[in-house]
């Protein structure tokens, strides 16, 4: 604070009230899980890089603090009577950051770049709805191809291979952000960095400094800046979750998005209703390496799921913070039945029984173990669920060794198909529909870490893609995701709650099933 000292008191004392006034930044020191890996908001796939990348820019459509999607930079639109054809009319007088328009044609090259193979997006899959989109990035067609036109400067329109339910949800995930072309063109993939990067969200990018934060501040050009509260917000990666609770007790970050369960009851009485535990669209689990032997072989990867006690992980290790899954889609997804594994039924003792035979059969026991390599993100929970898992398959012959790394190394490792036995991974929905989980496992996903392929299976996405009738198109989803839990291409384990710490100094910050809470709508005291 600075103070100006005048030879009047009284008016010493009011100048100085105005400038302290003037000068005190509204600021939320936010824990994030972990690092980021990029800002390009076509190569980021983290919770830790939506979070931030959602307060600098804005799509098409957004969500408000319940976590519901609203008009983003489209102030409108119109839907074809068949639901293949959106027609967008963008917000006037909106513009980026630098002061230049936000327009259709934006929307365009970001979607364009989004699809170019070169561009290698994890996430390009999301596009898949778009006309074209899929034949562009297996490089059948050319990006100019993609079912998105610009009509005029405030004009889009975009053209589905077929209805989409969850089409509106899906624009306001970061790879369907618009691209400023001119930063991209100046500065190429440096586009991102402080002082480069040209946005048209709430907040705009101040510093990046990698493992100490990420610091985003409030941008006046943003067509609702006069309801933003906060100056800014720092993003500040906290791996080490015991580390992350002193720091917040010592009023250092004013929200955590995780804590060390086992300190559950303890930080409960310490806390109370600071602690927000609450349902969440979400699934943690395991993926095997699916192209090497003996984890090519259903049977086998079906047997190590049996042995897996998730009543154990869930009580004893997530101290009844998560939820035993004995499917890939969680609940809470309107109109879908989750398709469950076949062993749920079946007593913990049954299960294990079964899979010591199939073991066997594979010439797995203790005399002859088989040497597994089990990778996970760093965090207490990640490592403790971790080893709960290395004991459980201990007696049936796997010599296990845990291997650990960042958040932001361990998923690049996976998204580059590194090698790995074993390896721990978790989704929460970008928009509320069984396909944000089930696209996982489709054959050539960039998600699809553990590289899993059933021709059925992608066969069951594809004709639910284009699928018209809503009850048909979810029967269709159901029978893709019973193969896939009957193979378990992806080993699902726990169904996610939300583990976030909060303030009281905090306003505005409302719980909800995406656990979306953009910093526009919060506010500090």
């Amino acid at each position: 604070m600075r103070h100006f000292f005048q030879k009047s008191i009284i008016g010493a004392f009011a100048l100085a009230l105005s400038t302290s006034v003037a000068f005190a930044e509204m600021v939320w020191n936010r824990g994030a899980n972990s690092d980021v890996q990029s800002l390009d908001p076509h190569k980021t796939s983290t919770v830790e890089e939506f979070n931030i990348l959602n307060d600098l820019y804005e799509g098409l459509m957004t969500t408000d603090a319940k976590g519901d999607i609203m008009p983003g930079a489209a102030e409108s639109y119109t839907v074809s009577a068949d639901g293949k054809t959106y027609t967008f009319k963008l917000r006037a007088g909106a513009v980026w950051s630098d002061g230049s328009p936000v327009t259709a044609e934006d929307f365009v090259a970001g979607w364009r770049r989004l699809v170019t193979p070169e561009t290698g997006s994890e996430y390009a899959s999301m596009s898949y709805p778009i006309l074209n989109a899929e034949d562009i990035v297996a490089g059948k067609k050319k990006p100019q191809e993609l079912g998105v036109k610009a009509v005029d400067a405030a004009t889009l329109d975009v053209t589905l291979k077929g209805p989409t339910p969850y089409f509106l949800e899906m624009l306001t995930h970061q790879v369907m952000f618009p691209l400023h072309r001119g930063g991209l063109e100046k500065h190429g993939n440096d586009f991102v960095k402080p002082g480069n990067m040209i946005s048209n969200g709430a907040f705009t990018l101040a510093e990046n400094k990698p493992n100490d934060r990420i610091r985003v501040v409030k941008n006046p050009k943003f067509h609702d800046a006069a309801s933003v509260k906060l100056d800014a917000v720092n993003f500040i990666p906290l791996e080490d979750r015991g580390a992350a609770v002193k720091r917040y007790e010592a009023g250092e970050v004013d929200s955590l998005n995780d804590f060390p369960t086992e300190q559950f009851t303890e930080l409960k009485a310490k806390f109370g209703d600071q602690m927000r535990i609450t349902p969440l669209l979400g699934t943690y689990y395991y993926v095997f390496k699916t192209k090497n032997k003996p984890w090519s072989d259903p049977a086998f990867r079906n047997a190590v799921a049996m042995v897996i006690d998730r009543d154990y992980l869930a009580e004893k290790v997530w101290a009844n913070a998560m939820i035993p899954a004995y499917s890939f889609v969680p609940p809470g997804v309107a109109g879908y039945t989750s398709s469950m594994a076949a062993f749920e039924q079946m007593d913990q003792l049954d299960r294990e029984d079964a899979a010591k035979k199939v073991f066997e059969a594979a010439g797995v026991t203790p005399s002859t173990p088989l040497k597994v390599e089990l990778r996970y993100n760093t965090s207490e929970n990640h490592k403790n669920t971790a080893v709960a898992v290395q004991d459980m398959l201990k007696p049936y012959g796997f010599e296990i060794t845990l291997v650990n790394a960042d958040g932001s190394a361990h998923y690049s490792h996976l998204e580059q198909k590194g090698a790995f036995d074993l390896a721990r991974a978790g989704w929460i929905a970008d928009y509320k529909d069984p396909v944000t989980f089930l696209n996982l496992a489709a054959t050539g996903d960039g998600n699809n870490y553990g590289e899993y392929s059933n021709a059925e299976y992608d066969k069951l996405l594809s004709a639910a893609s284009t699928e018209a009738d809503p009850a048909k198109r979810m029967k269709l989803l159901a029978e893709a995701e019973a193969i896939m839990v009957k193979e378990q291409g992806i080993m699902h384990l726990l169904y996610y709650a939300t583990h976030n710490v909060v303030s009281p100094k905090l306003k505005g910050y409302v719980d909800n099933v995406m656990d979306k809470h953009a910093s526009r709508f919060v506010s500090k005291e």
